[in-house]
C-alpha cells in the first residue's frame, strides 16, 4: 500500500496555498531584467522596511549563533507598551498565518467546524481543512463579510469564526459597531478570530477599539502582522492579541522559538518608528486614490478598497494578467478566490503605479 495513502484523506485533498509569483521567477520565465520587473501582487510595502527595524537587525547579526528568545519577551514588552495589555495576552508568531495556524490547532478537530467568508483570506478554509474540521462558507454580500449571515451560519458544532478586516483580497471593511455587535451575540463557546494585517492602513477615523472588545469579549482575537506596512514580510512576525487563558492554549501548540532573533528585534524596533507607519500610510492613501482614478479611466469597475491594495474587474482577467506579465508587471489573480474576473494589485511608489497603469492600458487595447 502507498505510504501517502495513509495520510488522512483531508490532507491529500488540500490545495496547497498559491503565494504571488516572484521577481526572479518572472524574469527566467520570460528572459526579462529583474530590475525592470514591478512587482504588484503580495501588498508588500513598497518603500521597504522601517529604518529603525534595519538598524536593529544590524545589531542582532553578532547573536545569530544563539537561539532566539522562545518568550519574545522584548517584542511583547513593546506590544504590551503600545496596547496597554498584559503580556500574558499576547502570542507571537512566524507572521500572523501562524497565528491563523495556531488558533486553528487549539480549537478545530473532524467533527468541529469553522465559519468564514467567501473571497475571504485563503488561509482559513487551509486551516481548517488541516485539521480535518467541516468550513462553512458564508456567501458574500457585495464583496465584504455579511456578519448577519454569518452569525446565523453558526452551528453547534462551530468553534471558530475567520473574519478578515479590512479583508484580502476584496480590500472591504466592517466597522468596529458591526464587529462589537456581531462578537457579542456569538456563543461563548466559539472564538472570533479578526484577522487586521491591514489595520494600520485604515484612516483615523474608522479605527475602533481592539483591546476594548477584548475585555468585554473573552472568546475574542485580534491578529496582526508586521509584514505589511512595517514593510517586514522576508522575517516573517506577526502577534496575537487574546484572553491570557487562550494565549496559553496557542502557546501550548505553539512551536519552540517560532520567531527568528532577527524577526523579534526588528518587529520591536519596527514598532516604535511612527514616523515611516504614517509616511506609508499616508503615501498608501495617496497611490490608492490614483489608481482608483486610473482604473475608472479605463472604464474598469473596482471594489472600494480600505487596504494597501484594489481589486478590479476585467472580463478577460487571465489574459490581462498573462499580458501583464509579459509586461514586467505582476499583479496577482483571483480566480482561486472564486473571483475568475477579477485581478488584485498592491499600492506601489509613484513611479510603480504609473507603470501598472501603463501596462494594464496596453494590455486591455491589444
Amino acid at each position: 500500500m502507498d505510504l501517502c495513502e495513509q495520510s488522512p484523506s483531508y490532507i491529500r485533498a488540500i490545495a496547497p496555498y498559491q503565494p504571488g509569483k516572484p521577481i526572479s521567477e518572472l524574469a527566467r520565465e520570460m528572459g526579462l531584467a529583474e530590475k525592470k520587473i514591478v512587482k504588484l501582487a503580495s501588498n508588500e510595502n513598497p518603500f521597504g522596511a522601517s529604518p529603525r527595524a534595519k538598524a536593529a537587525i544590524k545589531g542582532e547579526l553578532a547573536q545569530l549563533a544563539r537561539y532566539p528568545d522562545g518568550n519574545a519577551f522584548e517584542l511583547k514588552e513593546a506590544l504590551s507598551r503600545k496596547y496597554g495589555v498584559p503580556q500574558e495576552c499576547i502570542v507571537v508568531g512566524n507572521g500572523s498565518n501562524d497565528l491563523l495556524e495556531l488558533v486553528a490547532a487549539a480549537f478545530l478537530t473532524p467533527g468541529r467546524a469553522a465559519v468564514y467568508s467567501q473571497h475571504a483570506f485563503a488561509v482559513y478554509p487551509l486551516a481548517t481543512q488541516a485539521r480535518g474540521a467541516e468550513g462553512i462558507v458564508v456567501p458574500a454580500k457585495n464583496y465584504a463579510h455579511d456578519l448577519e449571515a454569518m452569525l446565523a451560519a453558526i452551528t453547534l458544532e462551530t468553534r471558530l469564526v475567520f473574519i478578515a478586516n479590512p479583508n484580502n483580497p476584496t480590500g472591504t471593511f466592517a466597522t468596529g459597531a458591526e464587529l462589537e455587535n456581531f462578537i457579542a451575540n456569538v456563543r461563548r463557546d466559539v472564538a472570533v478570530v479578526v484577522d487586521e494585517a491591514y489595520f494600520e492602513y485604515l484612516p483615523a477615523h474608522l479605527r475602533y477599539d481592539c483591546v476594548a472588545l477584548l475585555r468585554k469579549h473573552p472568546n475574542f482575537i485580534v491578529t496582526r502582522t508586521f509584514s505589511k506596512v512595517y514593510g517586514l514580510a522576508g522575517l516573517r512576525v506577526g502577534y496575537g492579541l487574546m484572553h491570557p487563558s487562550v494565549a496559553d492554549l496557542l502557546n501550548r501548540v505553539r512551536q519552540p522559538f517560532n520567531v527568528n532573533s532577527l524577526a523579534l528585534a526588528a518587529a520591536a524596533a519596527a514598532l516604535e518608528d511612527r514616523k515611516f507607519v504614517a509616511k506609508s500610510a499616508k503615501m498608501n492613501r495617496s497611490g490608492l486614490e490614483r489608481l482608483e482614478r486610473g482604473l475608472k479611466a479605463l472604464g474598469l469597475e473596482t471594489i472600494p478598497s480600505f487596504a494597501n491594495f484594489i481589486t478590479f474587474r476585467t472580463s478577460r482577467a487571465k489574459t490581462v494578467y498573462e499580458k501583464l506579465l509579459r509586461l514586467g508587471v505582476i499583479v496577482r489573480p483571483l480566480a482561486g478566490y472564486d473571483m475568475p474576473d477579477h485581478l488584485r494589485v498592491t499600492i506601489g511608489t509613484p513611479k510603480e503605479n504609473e507603470k501598472f497603469l501603463k501596462a494594464l492600458r496596453t494590455a486591455l487595447d491589444d
